[in-house]
């Protein structure tokens, strides 16, 4: 008699399951970034008076949603869209000078000082879309496999763009180069008297 284990899903994932699962486009994945963290800056100012602990500690969980609601197609988007959602959000909390130049001041001084948080987020969505593409890629190579084309996904050759040899001692031809390959191959038959 034969034994059939079952493996119990722990609680964890199961409340994981449960969260919804949309697939962004590249450029839907930046704007959901740069929404949420200029909405996240502006409740951040007006809550906790401009925390940079705040602002940090919110960028990092949206740059894993970001990285996991992209699309597969558009991976490679996750970490370049995170960074500009980062620079997004931190104008509300930059606490720049009145007139135009005090504003991009600020910024940039904002920027400078949140380095640490702006990597530490492009990183994990850096992280997240490299393992999600590697998983990506293993699942292609196995089904491809499973469909036995071979190891690098070539078909078996087909008998038609086989080399075949129209007399003993003449040159090989390519099957299927048409009226002007058959008469070169033709002319280049030994003439028998």
């Amino acid at each position: 008699m034969y034994r059939v284990r079952v493996r119990s899903v722990p609680p964890v994932v199961l409340a994981l399951r449960r969260f919804p699962n949309p697939r962004l486009t590249g450029i839907g994945a930046g704007l959901f970034a740069s929404l949420t963290m200029f909405v996240l800056a502006c409740a951040d100012r007006l809550l906790f008076d401009s925390s940079e602990l705040v602002y940090g500690l919110l960028f990092l969980p949206v740059s894993a949603l970001t990285a996991l609601w992209v699309r597969p197609a558009d991976l490679v988007t996750a970490p370049i869209s995170v960074p500009i959602a980062f620079a997004v959000g931190v104008f509300p909390i930059s606490g720049g000078s009145e007139g135009f130049g005090g504003q991009v001041m600020g910024l940039v001084t904002a920027l400078a000082v949140h380095a640490g948080w702006l990597y530490g987020g492009t990183l994990v969505a850096g992280v997240i879309a490299t393992v999600r593409k590697v998983r990506l890629m293993r699942a292609r190579r196995r089904y491809v496999l499973a469909q036995g084309r071979g190891p690098a996904g070539e078909r078996p050759p087909r008998a038609a763009a086989a080399v075949s040899v129209a007399a003993a001692g003449s040159k090989p031809v390519r099957a299927g180069a048409g009226p002007a390959g058959a008469a070169g191959a033709a002319a280049r038959r030994p003439q028998r008297p």
